[in-house]
C-alpha cells in the first residue's frame, strides 16, 4: 500500500437539515439492531438515495469493515471509477484515472482506468466503484489485494452480476444484491466510514462479535 500524504479529517461538524434527515429515517426503520460500521453504512446510504430498500439489498461484515476503517484512517489511498463518485467524497482525495484511460478489443475505458489507478496505488487501497460494472470486473481479474472494495455499480447490464461475482471472490465487500446502485451512494458507503469516528470504531471491536447486515454476507 502507498499511503495518501493527505491529513486525516478533523471532527465533521453535522448540519441540522442532516441531522432531521436521519431522525426522520431512524423514525421509520429501526437500525438499532446493526453493528455500529454496519449501521452507519446502511444509514449513509439510505439517506444518499431516500430508499429504505437497501436496508435488505446491502450485503457487507462488520470485521471487514473494522479493519477496512482502520486502513483508511491510516491513509490507505481510496480509488474510484468516475469522477462522479470522487465528488461525493468528501474531505479525502481520491485517484480517478478514467481521463486517461482508452478502450481496446474486449476492454472498456473503465477497465483501463482500474489498471492505471492499480499501477498507482498498488496493494492495501480502497476501491469505490459506483458506476461502471465493467470497472469491478476488471478489479477482481486483478492482483489488487484490496482493503475493501465497495462494489455498487448500477444498471440492467451486468451490474447485478458484477456484485454476486465480488461476493463470491471472498475479497473484503461492500454490495448489494439487486441491479441498482450508483455513484452517490457508492460515494455514500466510503463518507459513513471517513465519519465515524476512529475511537468509536477501536471501541466496537474490541467486544463485537462479527454480524452480517440485512443479507449475510457467504
Amino acid at each position: 500500500m502507498r499511503p495518501s500524504n493527505q491529513e486525516l479529517p478533523a471532527s465533521r461538524v453535522v448540519h441540522p437539515i442532516e441531522q432531521e434527515s436521519f431522525r426522520r429515517l431512524r423514525a421509520r426503520l429501526d437500525t438499532s439492531g446493526f453493528p455500529p460500521l454496519t449501521r452507519a453504512v446502511v444509514e449513509r446510504v439510505i439517506h444518499s438515495a431516500a430508499d429504505l430498500e437497501y436496508a435488505d439489498d446491502l450485503v457487507m461484515d462488520e470485521r471487514e469493515l473494522e479493519r477496512a476503517h482502520a486502513a483508511l484512517h491510516s491513509g490507505a489511498p481510496v480509488v474510484v471509477d468516475v469522477e462522479m463518485v470522487a465528488a461525493g467524497i468528501t474531505r479525502r482525495d481520491t485517484v480517478c484515472r478514467l481521463k486517461d484511460a482508452r478502450s481496446g478489443p474486449g476492454l472498456t475505458r473503465s477497465a483501463h482506468a482500474i489498471r492505471l489507478a492499480l499501477e498507482d496505488v498498488g496493494p492495501g487501497a480502497i476501491w469505490v466503484i459506483g458506476c461502471a460494472p465493467t470497472a469491478l470486473e476488471e478489479l477482481l481479474t486483478l492482483r489488487a489485494d484490496p482493503a475493501l472494495v465497495i462494489g455498487l455499480p448500477v444498471g440492467f447490464v451486468g451490474a447485478a452480476e458484477s456484485k454476486a461475482a465480488l461476493r463470491e471472490s471472498g475479497l473484503p465487500a461492500v454490495s448489494n444484491v439487486s441491479e441498482k446502485g450508483g455513484s452517490a451512494v457508492a460515494a455514500a458507503a466510503l463518507n459513513a466510514l471517513l465519519y465515524h469516528p476512529v475511537a468509536a470504531a477501536a471501541g466496537a471491536a474490541s467486544t463485537a462479535e462479527a454480524a452480517p447486515a440485512a443479507k449475510e454476507k457467504s
